[in-house]
């Protein structure tokens, strides 16, 4: 339950900044629904608190606005904002054009439960051990190169017509 509320509130905030910085750009809410191409009811909802935009929206409202995407993002809660970092792999997840709201959303969870994992993990590791991952992996297993199928299901089929 206490997550559902802590979602609530992210959006009524945003709601409430998203309001204030429309206030500040002297738009009416028709104009900056007209600027930013979504339905004067949905923006009246989204200040209201009753409606959380896509990334694609909060990133149209953000032109409009004429102020930083990220800025919103952040607001929303969609992006960390205390590490540059995190952020611009956040940033270039929203971006990618290829990828639908769903798999954008999917793989920022995936991403921050990784970290997440990682930060509870951290004091087990040495403190000189900077140089990341790939200097824990074993020198004993062979590494695959980019052009290498890394299935295994599949290497044996790969395998049998490589040398054909």
């Amino acid at each position: 339950m206490a997550k559902k509320l802590n979602v609530g509130l992210t959006v009524e905030t945003l709601g409430g900044y998203l309001r204030e910085q429309r206030v500040n750009a002297k738009l009416s809410l028709r104009q900056l629904a007209e600027q930013a191409g979504v339905s004067n009811p949905y923006l009246s909802q989204i200040e209201r608190g009753l409606r959380r935009p896509s990334a694609e929206v909060l990133q149209q409202l953000a032109k409009a606005l004429r102020i930083s995407a990220e800025q919103v993002y952040v607001q929303a809660g969609i992006l960390s904002p205390d590490d540059d970092q995190v952020r611009s792999v956040e940033l270039a997840v929203l971006a990618d054009p290829v990828l639908s709201e769903r798999q954008k959303q999917a793989l920022l969870a995936v991403y921050q439960s990784f970290r997440a994992e990682a930060a509870l993990n951290e004091p087990d590791q040495p403190e000189s051990d900077t140089a990341g991952p790939e200097t824990s992996v074993s020198n004993d297993a062979p590494h695959p190169t980019p052009t290498q199928n890394v299935r295994g299901e599949d290497s044996a089929a790969a395998n049998t017509t490589e040398g054909n």
